[in-house]
């Protein structure tokens, strides 16, 4: 649906990509372009990791210092790193020095108790003087106890305004903003005071949001996409995905919100939803739910 906007993996662990079983690197050349997005704090890892990265092509690698969960803390990554800026320098640096591709870090605006502006620019400060030059900033700060990361994504209060405020003082530095944002319409406001937008969930449940990216936010001057034509697109994916021994649901699951709001559209997540994980089911599943789509 975009050609230009730029695509995150889920975090993924260096411990995943060093000593898992199966190829945590492993992407379509449809993603580009394409971030992979770290979880860790060994800087010996990260290099390694960023080094495969980068010689399997990946365009940016994206340190998480912002996921919450007790699984991340207790693999001392993730939020709980804001509290430890100058091993997140470290692991920038140690990054840095065996790539060529963008280092950059996701953060929170605050951890907990630790949420002064102060505390914030002091993280920048010491993240920025190894290099990074490229932040984004999560607009909630995460409760480390106490709340779930559903409700981390949902609770604490959003305050778009701290990141314009970073923005302004320091204005070298490349800093997009995360969290909340659900139309084109606010990611241009956003843009007025940062350079990036993030968006997480609702490109999720409403992925044709990214159908208008490239004019709306990148001024192509290029025809939207309609979602037949998206699911056109998308059948030799599916088709390839199948015959590498993938199932139907791993990709229908991300296309379920394609027709919301038209009329039909519970039937198309109906009839996905029921048939999309039986074994055996192909592309003839997607045309079907589309035939379910009132034209």
């Amino acid at each position: 649906m975009s050609t230009q906007a730029l695509l995150y993996t889920e975090m993924v662990t260096t411990g995943a990509i060093l000593h898992g079983k199966g190829d945590y690197l492993a992407y379509n050349q449809e993603e580009h372009p394409l971030a992979l997005q770290l979880g860790g704090s060994n800087p010996s890892d990260l290099a390694l990791c960023a080094k495969q990265a980068a010689e399997r092509g990946y365009d940016e690698i994206n340190l998480n210092v912002g996921c919450p969960s007790d699984r991340v803390q207790n693999g001392r990554f993730g939020a709980c790193l804001m509290a430890e800026p100058q091993l997140v320098a470290e692991c920038v640096d140690a990054m840095k020095q065996v790539v060529d591709i963008p280092v950059t870090v996701k953060t929170r605006i605050g951890i907990d108790e630790q949420d002064s502006y102060q505390f914030l620019t002091d993280f920048i400060d010491t993240v920025q003087a190894a290099g990074c030059r490229e932040f984004t900033i999560h607009a909630r700060k995460a409760w480390l106890q106490g709340l779930s990361p559903k409700e981390n994504r949902e609770i604490p209060p959003l305050d778009y305004e701290r990141a314009y405020q970073l923005k302004r003082d320091y204005p070298h530095l490349n800093l997009s903003v995360n969290g909340g944002i659900k139309t084109l319409a606010e990611a241009k406001k956003h843009l007025s005071h940062l350079d990036g937008v993030m968006v997480g969930r609702e490109a999720y449940q409403n992925p044709y949001l990214l159908a208008e990216v490239d004019q709306q936010l990148y001024y192509m001057d290029i025809p939207v996409i309609s979602r037949d034509a998206v699911i056109e697109k998308l059948l030799p994916y599916i088709e390839k995905h199948l015959q590498q021994g993938g199932r139907l649901n791993h990709i229908t699951r991300h296309i379920i919100g394609l027709y919301q709001g038209l009329p039909g559209s519970r039937a198309w997540r109906r009839h996905l939803s029921e048939n999309a994980h039986k074994a055996g089911a192909g592309v003839e599943v997607v045309t079907a739910a589309r035939q379910l789509i009132s034209k």
